[in-house]
């Protein structure tokens, strides 16, 4: 009796194993030669750009450590939980680039996360997004690909160790669990604005792959879609209705940050958010990112929950103005902020605050965490990344761990009414641990 139970067993395994190979095994696709860039219509490589542009492909296909390298032609280092993953060659050159690849090996890359020699490609490579893209504009991205320079170039080695680097298991085995192939499908119950915009996000911009927390296993956690999660020492604030903001994320908040880099209400953009706008969305027609502005809009039920937005407001233009004059001279923690802020961050005026984000509503001091408001403090913000023309300087030399812990402590009690951050200046030293060099602008 158990060596028939063995058996079943045996086999039930073995038939597993055959099921699993035959799900996670897929053949090569022929090379081909490099299709001359006029076999593309201009119509189709000017569409295939602006799928690019809104899939942000040569922000991590562009290597920035080093000295930096050619666009588009790959080996951007990702730090991973499982090790380092250098991102491909997306130029046309044959031998360390696609431009040997078919378009039906470039659209099953992006529809299956598979590449043209039929290895599976790590999910660093937001396949799960990218499944989501129609037919036409990935062949739209093919054409605009295979228009550019190519560029020789071969991308370092991936840093990932056995046994997750054996693609076939490890990664068919990520793919049975947490991938679902498929084309985006408009949801009858909303409209076509809001359909385009879901299109646009949960697709070819991959909003979720950043602004949604992972498991353990690195896929984007089941039941919190965009609730927020760290990326490289930034945190990407949640995209719902738990944004802690005081002022809720209205459209319109909402398409002046994507369009423009800063929303009056909120803030500018900063640190891995700030090419979004400026260099990628920036690019898109406007009524796209209109559509992606209604659709996170309707994502964070903005409708419902703004009705006390006036208040908001003018609650953070008085603890401002009340902490400019008064009691503060007496706070050694006021008295250094107003020395190393003070000149820049104030508002006493009515409730119009463009140009001048307001503190006191700012995603930076309303987080569980206070990596955000570290990060600008040390890496400051350049007259290209948030509103276009003002900067902020790095205080990188310019204050110590122990003074960025003060002021964030002074900042969260007197601009928020949520509890205080713990551990700041210890937080304060991980932040800049996270700077391989200190940035060029900093103060002295």
């Amino acid at each position: 009796m158990l060596k028939r139970i063995a058996a079943i067993a045996v086999g039930l395994g073995a038939a597993g194993g055959i099921g699993f190979f035959a799900y996670a095994w897929y053949p090569a696709i022929a090379p081909v030669a490099r299709p001359a860039p006029s076999s593309f219509s201009p119509d189709a490589v000017k569409r295939g750009a602006l799928v690019a542009a809104g899939g942000y492909c040569a922000e991590c296909h562009t290597r920035t450590d080093n000295g930096g390298g050619p666009v588009m032609a790959g080996d951007y280092k990702m730090e991973t939980p499982f090790g380092d993953i250098f991102s491909s060659n997306l130029t046309p050159d044959p031998e360390t680039g696609i431009g040997n690849w078919s378009e039906a090996a470039f659209k099953r890359a992006m529809n299956l996360g598979i590449a043209r020699d039929g290895s599976q490609l790590y999910p660093a490579f937001p396949f799960d997004h990218f499944t989501k893209v129609n037919d036409q504009d990935v062949s739209d991205l093919y054409a605009y690909l295979m228009s550019q320079p190519a560029v020789h170039q071969e991308p370092r080695k991936n840093t990932v160790p056995f046994p997750i680097n054996i693609r076939i298991t490890g990664q068919g085995f990520w793919k049975l669990l947490f991938f679902k192939p498929g084309r985006y499908q408009n949801d009858p119950k909303h409209d076509a604005e809001w359909n385009r915009g879901a299109y646009l996000a949960i697709g070819d911009a991959h909003c979720g792959a950043c602004h949604t927390p992972r498991n353990l296993l690195g896929a984007e956690k089941s039941g919190s879609e965009y609730d927020g999660a760290v990326i490289d020492g930034w945190i990407a604030p949640p995209l719902n209705e738990h944004n802690p903001t005081p002022v809720v994320w209205t459209e319109e908040e909402l398409f002046q940050y994507l369009r423009f880099g800063v929303a009056p209400l909120h803030g500018s953009a900063a640190g891995p958010m700030s090419p979004v706008p400026h260099s990628f969305l920036s690019q898109l027609p406007e009524s796209d990112v209109r559509a992606i502005a209604h659709y996170y809009a309707d994502v964070d039920h903005a409708a419902t929950r703004s009705s006390g937005d006036a208040a908001a407001v003018t609650r953070a233009m008085q603890m401002s103005g009340r902490n400019l004059t008064g009691p503060q001279t007496q706070d050694a923690d006021a008295r250094l902020y107003q020395a190393a802020c003070g000149a820049c961050h104030y508002n006493s005026g009515p409730a119009t605050v463009s140009g001048r984000p307001e503190l006191a509503l700012n995603n930076a001091l309303w987080l569980d965490e206070p990596n955000n408001l570290y990060q600008v403090m040390l890496h400051g913000i350049g007259a290209k990344e948030g509103q276009d023309g003002i900067a902020m300087p790095s205080f990188y030399a310019g204050l110590t761990d122990h003074d960025m812990a003060r002021i964030a402590a002074y900042l969260r009690r007197t601009r928020t009414t949520l509890s205080p951050w713990t551990d700041l200046e210890k937080k304060a030293a991980q932040a800049r641990a996270t700077l391989k060099t200190p940035p060029i602008n900093a103060s002295h």
